[in-house]
């Protein structure tokens, strides 16, 4: 029997592996894809951030994290002189990320950030798995069963779900929302009249884009090409496929350029999407590295057609996700218009290695929004607009409310908030004893999880939520009981303090 058994290898259960086995509990991690490391690595999502984040606002091992992405282009044997000794700087030069690089890099530091738990034997690593069946008993989980390259049944005394879309809390029994609640029932002003679970924030599955300047590199068109040719989006009523894309400021369609510094025909200048998640900057390195990579995760292939979550669907959902983005990337390639009045971009070519897959799409979609735990504590929007800083804190974040078009209602909007907290609160389910959310699973809501979902606090509740498992079987106490209990809670946050972990701004 393990200490702590882990389903979902995504970044938060990546951090909470790392965590408890730093505090010498035999650990076993558990992940569906090939690579750990959920939106920061299989997913290619590079990391959003708040505009505090070089001086304050993460944890200790977070920031360790960002200064070895840099370490590692400061010691590259072709990188420019200028980022030698350069303190801040973005390896990939998009204008989403302040340190935007690739996702295998990625995974790279985090396999090295966890090889001396894993070299110990504290912790097993098993990718390639998907959760089969899940034992309890009463108020806890007894096992779970995976299945992989074999099946395995997994017993521990503590359980915690790593996974982008509550897979353990679900099939466990635990109590969980998805999709939209309703303003009688959070009490948020933006929330919609009558609840709606298939109201959720879209998938988007992204793939790396490499721009060779010259040369025919188009892909073969995709089978639901025509089918998103046609397609308009519900807002404005604008071809999904253009320059055009949801503006969450004014919730009206805005029109992008694609490189920096092209202009509409007013010389209004356009916010250029090749640079926004780009990933590797040629301009960085003297020679060896002749292309510029970027990741199609843009307003244009946000899938908000159907769920992946609690879906029949679910499925085709994936297939048709795919299909907007090949379909988006042949679109570039033959039929854009140009900045040079000219149509396409067929030097675009897709790139087949920083994402380590065959097609160059990513391992798994983005996964915005999870199954959330009904917890002692839901974070609603109203306290994070006012920016409650809570006296169980145990790790901070920032970021406004981003909602990307949903699913259902096609609601889009961009909220500023104030600097908030994660109260331990929202990482307590209401029922389930032995079960910890370690990342977009937390007690967030529908709004909430739209600032709650980045990466440096996916990465804190990860981290958070094993020390918390490593403090409950210290103390041999259901992790409530920490919660709930002021002595526990005050050693615990020690704890916290002790490891890193910032507790409030």
């Amino acid at each position: 029997m393990k200490d702590v058994a882990i389903y979902g290898g995504g970044l938060g259960g990546v951090l909470a592996a790392y965590s408890a086995a730093k505090c010498g509990l035999r650990v076993a991690l558990y992940e569906a894809t090939d690579w750990i490391g959920g939106q920061l690595t299989s997913q290619a999502v590079p990391p959003d951030e708040h505009r505090w984040i070089e001086e304050t606002g993460c944890t200790e091992s977070y920031r360790r994290y960002r200064n070895a992405v840099r370490e590692h282009y400061r010691t590259h044997p072709e990188i420019i002189d200028e980022l030698k000794t350069k303190a801040y700087f973005c390896p990939g030069g998009s204008s989403v990320s302040r340190i935007s690089h690739p996702p295998r890099l990625a995974l790279s530091i985090l396999l090295r950030m966890l090889q001396p738990y894993t070299d110990s034997g504290l912790l097993e690593i098993h990718t390639g798995c998907a959760l089969a069946s899940v034992e309890t008993s009463g108020d806890e989980i007894v096992a779970f069963t995976v299945c992989g390259a074999r099946e395995e049944r997994v017993a521990a005394r503590i359980f915690l779900d790593g996974s982008d879309t509550g897979e353990l809390v679900k099939q466990a029994g635990c109590e969980y929302v998805v999709g939209a609640e309703s303003r009688a029932e959070t009490g948020e002003s933006r929330a919609p009249l009558r609840a709606d679970p298939e109201d959720q924030q879209p998938i988007t599955w992204a793939a790396a884009v490499e721009d060779r300047k010259t040369g025919d590199y188009v892909i073969e068109k995709p089978s639901e090409y025509e089918f998103f040719r046609r397609l308009m989006t519900p807002y404005d009523n604008y071809p999904v496929l253009s320059m055009y894309g949801p503006d969450s400021s004014t919730g009206r369609a805005k029109r992008f350029g694609f490189y920096p510094g092209e202009t509409d025909e007013r010389g209004n200048k356009l916010f250029g999407l090749f640079p926004y998640r780009r990933i590797v900057n040629s301009a960085h390195f003297k020679r060896g590295v002749p292309y510029d990579v970027t990741v199609l995760n843009w307003p244009q292939n946000d899938f908000f057609l159907g769920n992946i979550i609690d879906s029949a669907d679910a499925e085709t959902n994936k297939y048709l996700a795919r299909q907007l983005t090949l379909s988006l990337l042949y679109w570039l390639q033959t039929e854009a218009e140009r900045a040079d009045g000219g149509r396409g971009y067929p030097f675009l070519a897709l790139n087949t290695y920083e994402l380590g897959t065959e097609d160059g799409l990513a391992m798994a979609p983005y996964i915005r929004e999870s199954r959330r735990i009904r917890s002692l504590h839901t974070v609603t929007a109203e306290e994070v607009k006012r920016g409650v800083c809570y006296a169980d804190s145990v790790g901070v974040g920032s970021y406004p409310i981003d909602l990307h078009i949903t699913t259902r209602s096609h609601t889009f909007f961009y909220e500023p908030t104030e600097r908030f907290c994660i109260p331990l609160g929202a990482l307590i389910p209401v029922r389930i004893k032995n079960l910890l959310p370690a990342g977009k699973n937390i007690g967030t809501t529908h709004l909430t999880n739209g600032c709650y979902r980045l990466h440096p606090v996916e990465w804190n509740v990860g981290e958070s939520a094993g020390l918390l498992a490593a403090f409950a079987l210290s103390r041999n106490v259901p992790p409530r009981e920490v919660a709930e209990d002021r002595t526990l809670l005050k050693a615990y946050r020690e704890l916290l303090v002790q490891n890193g972990i910032q507790l409030a701004w």
